[in-house]
C-alpha cells in the first residue's frame, strides 16, 4: 500500500506536469500560410526554410515553438479561398496567418492585401502578417527599379521581409 505522503507527492508531480504541458501548448504559435495562386505549384521551400530558421517574417518567433497548421493559396484573384481557408485553419487552432512573400514580390503585387487583412480580422479575429521568407535579391532589384515599395503603405507592408542584402541573397 502506498503511503499518503507518496500519493500526495505523485499527485503534485502529475499536477505540475499537466500545467507544464498546458503552458507549452499555450506558448506554441500556430501559424497558417496563404500564398498567391499564381504560385500554386510552389512547394513552399523558401517559406518553410525561413520558418525553420526563423528568418524574414518568422524571425518574430525566434524563441518560440511554432506549428504550421495550414498552407494554401488565396484561390486566385480576387481571392475566393480567403473566405474559407482561414475558417479551416481556425479548426486547427491557428493563432496568426502569414500572407506569403510572393503576394508582395510578384508583379504586380497583390492588390487585395489590405481588404484580405481587414476581412480575416473582422470575420475570424485572426491577425495577418504580410510576408514569410525574406525578399529575394532579384525581386528587391526589380521592385526598387520600379519604385513599387516607395510609399509609406508599402514600406509598412514589407517591413517583416525587407532584410539586408546578405539575407536577400540567401533567398535568391
Amino acid at each position: 500500500m502506498v503511503s499518503q505522503n507518496v500519493q500526495q507527492t505523485i499527485s503534485a508531480i502529475l499536477s505540475y506536469l499537466v500545467s507544464v504541458i498546458y503552458m507549452s501548448e499555450q506558448q506554441k504559435k500556430k501559424v497558417g500560410i496563404i500564398i498567391c495562386d499564381r504560385y500554386r505549384d510552389c512547394a513552399g521551400g523558401k517559406c518553410l526554410r525561413s520558418l525553420k530558421n526563423r528568418e524574414g517574417a518568422f524571425s518574430m518567433y525566434k524563441d518560440q515553438e511554432v506549428e504550421l497548421v495550414g498552407y494554401t493559396t488565396c484561390g486566385g484573384c480576387p481571392g475566393g479561398n480567403i473566405e474559407y481557408c482561414v475558417e479551416e485553419m481556425k479548426k486547427n487552432g491557428v493563432d496568426i496567418v502569414h500572407f506569403a512573400t510572393g503576394m508582395v514580390v510578384g508583379y504586380p503585387p497583390c492588390p487585395h492585401i489590405d481588404h484580405f487583412k481587414e476581412f480575416v480580422k473582422q470575420k475570424y479575429g485572426v491577425d495577418i502578417i504580410v510576408g514569410t521568407h525574406p525578399i529575394p535579391q532579384s525581386y528587391y532589384n526589380t521592385h526598387t527599379a520600379l519604385r513599387t515599395w516607395y510609399s509609406k503603405e508599402w514600406k509598412e507592408k514589407i517591413r517583416y521581409v525587407l532584410t539586408d542584402e546578405q539575407m536577400r541573397q540567401k533567398y535568391s
